[in-house]
């Protein structure tokens, strides 16, 4: 036999398979993970086929072909579903088909990092191990070691630690005198830290959780269907994920939930594992390499069937997979901004439709694309309209800070909020506040001439940052990179002294705070504070447990989260995102406002929030007060319709970025006069595309890499497909100096 393998190594000079020869007693499957030799060297790759030296061609004759050299696992890595899934998005992405594989696996098991993580445990092999321990007169460590194992338990080397000092020199004359039994096991590095969840079960499912399940239940049981669940914040639309997962798990199948955010996974997490125990694994990139990679062999073994995680856990080696559940189907961050593009809102419909899953996306407040969607008969529409215990809606009161300037309030805290916080604080009560940017202020301009202080390799302004209060110079930071510096005490282009700081962040809104109430514990959550290890569930766990009473944060605390002590909301800047150069800054502003004003009020106590704004008229900040979405949705689809934005065309584009400008410059308008000669020998073509411009990124330069685009916005309809492959076919004329990406209605345009 002969083995056709995609080899490790992202090259065009390497993309297709190749065929080694099988050595004798070895047998690998399709989706086995091999060593092979390719020039000089040995590389890693994946049998992606199996062939009969009878079926060579020709041109291949089996003398030339080198064998194996060796299995790197006892099982195959990837399901023979996984590996269509990567053709899939290779042919979509138009990447290398091994660039599309890496996605499926530990990228630490990948590059061979990581391997199982072995622990020596003990056992007693004599039938009367307290009578031998009585006899160690002289050996009270032996004795005491006999006296543990006498139960006949295994038990590690590091569990007897804790109880006996130093115990391996003991243990191994115990085993030279017979009376134990030293062995290695394999053990799984957990994520989860000592502690196990305590067991719950299901809850009396409320009128609106019940109609929610019986309407998806029969779908999941046959092995179908497309859901999109719209239910208000505080709706259980938790609690109907957990009876789906328990459901799945009865008919012996797995499931994948998907949560936007890292922030939210802990308390996912938390709340399956108390359901569902051991049988749930987490996959996320704050895992250290072994957590992960012991993770995907617990879920790729079967011990593990219900996976909670973010983005990248949809590519959860799940076998026989009954449900994905996408929850706050709406984020941004399902979309991929590394290569290959992926959307794993897509990757889920793909595998469910290949896996005979169940698809459920799920949201208090759907993009206008799924919604859309939904109404026209793609997904099913399910709606929760009702928070549990039919509890009320949080009350929202905007406020106009143009008026609080008018009356003398230069702080960043309305009188209003300032009045509500004292009130929620004496009642011993919690309160979260918002503000969608971190740093303590936004930028450093000079007054004198407008100059503003930018990062060397992005085209953005640095933000300031404090991390103490005595802190009075602080360090400025690009958000984008990552690059810090000290903030100029003159100006650097007219030597002026008139440096003045503008905006607000995270760290500010912190200060303040300590300023109007000393004595009130805060915890802030921003990337800034979450980037250690376990950072999300320890500040997420402070702040649940009582120990602080007011959450600060970014829209990492806007959405999913449930403490039912937080009666009260503050939006500290609710223009922020409303003002950004997107089509879908209206949405992504309604969708904010509504999530983090549903975070107040999900208990007994009534919910409280209060929203600052310049723009208080605003149609999308009144629809987010009223916490409306059926009404935000009609104005939106209409002044979509009449802008002809998506969903009504497509917004796409190549993006070409590198270290030179000029090459930069002269490759997008390289492609967009092959663009254009293209569509004048295509009159079809033409006629469904509605602009195609070349210009300059919005954001030019991102770590040092100049970036322009050429834009396309196209009738989505079928005759617009040709334009699209062509426009993927593009991609390949990336070289070293420049790097050419296609993308159809991206995350962002910036």
């Amino acid at each position: 036999m002969v083995a056709q393998v995609v080899v490790d190594v992202v090259h065009t000079n390497v993309a297709k398979p190749f065929s080694y020869l099988i050595p004798e007693g070895m047998n690998p499957a399709i989706g086995s993970r091999v060593n092979v030799p390719l020039g000089r060297r040995t590389v890693d790759g994946i049998v992606v086929g199996l062939v009969n030296d009878n079926d060579l061609p020709p041109e291949l004759p089996l003398e030339k072909l080198r064998p194996i050299s060796k299995m790197l696992d006892e099982y195959p890595a990837l399901l023979p579903s996984m590996l269509e899934l990567a053709r899939e998005i290779a042919a979509e992405t138009h990447c290398p088909l091994s660039e599309a594989l890496r996605l499926m696996l530990p990228a630490a098991m990948r590059t061979g990092r990581i391997k199982q993580k072995q622990e020596t445990y003990a056992a007693t092999c004599c039938e009367d191990a307290a009578g031998e321990a009585d006899r160690m007169k002289r050996a009270p460590k032996r004795a005491m070691l006999l006296r543990l194992l006498a139960d006949g338990k295994p038990r590690s080397i590091s569990e007897l630690s804790q109880l006996v000092q130093n115990p391996r020199e003991s243990l191994k004359a115990l085993e030279e005198a017979g009376l134990v039994i030293l062995s290695q096991r394999e053990v799984f590095r957990s994520p989860y830290g000592e502690e196990d969840e305590k067991r719950t079960v299901q809850p009396p499912l409320t009128e609106g959780q019940k109609e929610a399940l019986d309407s998806m239940l029969p779908s999941l049981e046959g092995g179908s269907g497309a859901f999109l669940l719209h239910g208000v914040t505080g709706s259980g639309k938790t609690e109907v994920y957990l009876a789906m997962a328990s459901r799945a798990l009865e008919m012996g199948k797995g499931a994948i939930i998907l949560v936007p955010e890292i922030a939210l996974t802990p308390q996912m997490v938390r709340w399956f594992r108390s359901r569902f125990g051991p049988a749930t694994a987490v996959l996320h990139s704050r895992l250290t390499d072994g957590q992960r990679f012991d993770e995907w062999r617990r879920i790729r073994l079967g011990d593990a069937k219900i996976v909670v995680g973010a983005r990248s856990a949809i590519f959860a080696p799940v076998e026989n997979l009954g449900l994905i559940v996408i929850d706050e189907e709406h984020e941004q961050t399902y979309l991929s901004d590394k290569h290959p593009r992926y959307d794993a809102r897509r990757v889920a419909k793909s595998r469910c439709a290949r896996e005979g899953a169940t698809l459920v996306l799920s949201s208090a407040t759907p993009s206008i694309l799924s919604f859309a969607m939904a109404r026209r008969g793609d997904y099913t529409l399910v709606e929760m309209p009702k928070r549990v215990a039919n509890r009320p809606l949080p009350q929202v009161t905007v406020v106009d800070m143009r008026k609080e300037l008018e009356a003398g309030n230069r702080s960043i805290f309305s009188a209003l909020l300032i009045q509500k916080l004292r009130e929620c604080l004496e009642r011993g009560q919690q309160a979260m506040l918002f503000l969608n940017r971190r740093g303590f202020h936004t930028f450093i301009s000079c007054r004198s001439c407008g100059y503003v202080v930018k990062c060397e390799a992005c085209d953005v302004s640095m933000t300031l940052h404090r991390e103490r209060p005595d802190d009075e110079t602080g360090e400025l930071r690009c958000h984008l990179c990552g690059a810090v510096r000290q903030p100029p005490q003159t100006c650097p282009e007219c030597a002026s002294k008139y440096i003045r700081y503008f905006g607000s962040g995270t760290q500010r809104v912190e200060e303040e705070m300590h300023k109007l109430f000393p004595g009130v514990r805060t915890v802030r959550m921003d990337i800034d504070t979450t980037r250690g290890r376990d950072a999300h569930a320890k500040l997420l766990d402070e702040f649940g447990q009582g120990r602080a009473q007011v959450l600060i944060g970014t829209q990492m605390i806007a959405k999913g989260l449930d403490f039912p002590n937080v009666t009260l909301v503050g939006v500290v800047a609710a223009d922020m995102t409303l003002n950004l150069p997107d089509y879908r800054s209206r949405e992504r502003t309604f969708q904010l406002l509504t999530q983090v004003a549903g975070r107040a009020g999900r208990a007994e106590s009534a919910g409280q929030v209060v929203v600052q704004t310049y723009k208080p008229e605003d149609p999308c900040i009144l629809a987010a007060a009223e916490q409306d979405y059926r009404a935000f949705f009609e104005m939106e689809f209409s002044r979509r319709r009449t802008g002809l934005y998506p969903p009504f065309t497509l917004l796409a584009r190549l993006l070409v970025e590198g270290e030179s400008e000029l090459d930069v410059k002269q490759m997008c308008d390289r492609l967009y006069d092959t663009v254009q000669t293209y569509l004048l020998s295509h009159p079809l073509q033409k006629k469904r595309t509605l602009m195609v411009r070349a210009d300059e990124a919005p954001v030019k330069r991102i770590r040092g890499q100049y970036r322009y685009h050429v834009l396309f916005k196209l009738f989505d309809h079928p005759d617009a497909s040709p334009l699209l492959s062509l426009m993927s076919e593009l991609t390949a004329l990336s070289d070293e100096r420049c790097h050419i990406y296609c993308e159809v209605n991206p995350a962002t345009m910036m």
